[in-house]
């Protein structure tokens, strides 16, 4: 089932996010769209959604950020700088995606597309206009 959602600013973009963490249906979500598409804002109030207390910026350049949680782990993956598969061998993400326990969110997942696990749900980001972006979810199984 598709959804599409109209935000006109960051912070509905991550009230976005923070809904759909309180009310989790898939425990990796794979995030598409541009540079500056609110891939991260989103993944932020996801974060808040699970009661994460830290600060949530993008591990661009250590492309994985790990959140304990309670029974949990959150796993914040961006893949903005990958070029290769080369370039996340030895970062284990094959162990982080097949760990049913963990809570996975993974921007630029557009490079590693053929490496997603079959249920996930695809979050597509798409500027509109200055501040407005065209979310749209689709769940797979």
């Amino acid at each position: 089932m598709d959804k599409t959602v109209i935000t006109n600013n960051a912070r509905q973009t991550q009230k976005l996010g923070e809904e759909l963490a309180m009310n989790l249906g898939a425990n990796f979500l794979a995030l598409f769209g541009d540079f500056g598409s609110g891939k991260t804002t989103f993944a932020q109030g996801f974060a808040r959604g699970l009661r994460i207390k830290e600060r949530v910026i993008s591990p661009t350049f250590v492309i994985v950020r790990e959140h304990i949680l309670k029974d949990q782990t959150f796993y914040h993956i961006d893949l903005y700088r990958v070029q290769t598969a080369d370039d996340i061998e030895g970062l284990g993400l094959e162990e982080i995606f097949n760990d049913s326990d963990n809570i996975i969110v993974v921007e630029w997942a557009e490079k590693i597309k053929d490496s997603l696990p079959k249920k996930r749900m695809e979050i597509y980001f798409e500027h509109l206009k200055e501040n407005q972006r065209k979310i749209t979810f689709k769940n797979y199984e």
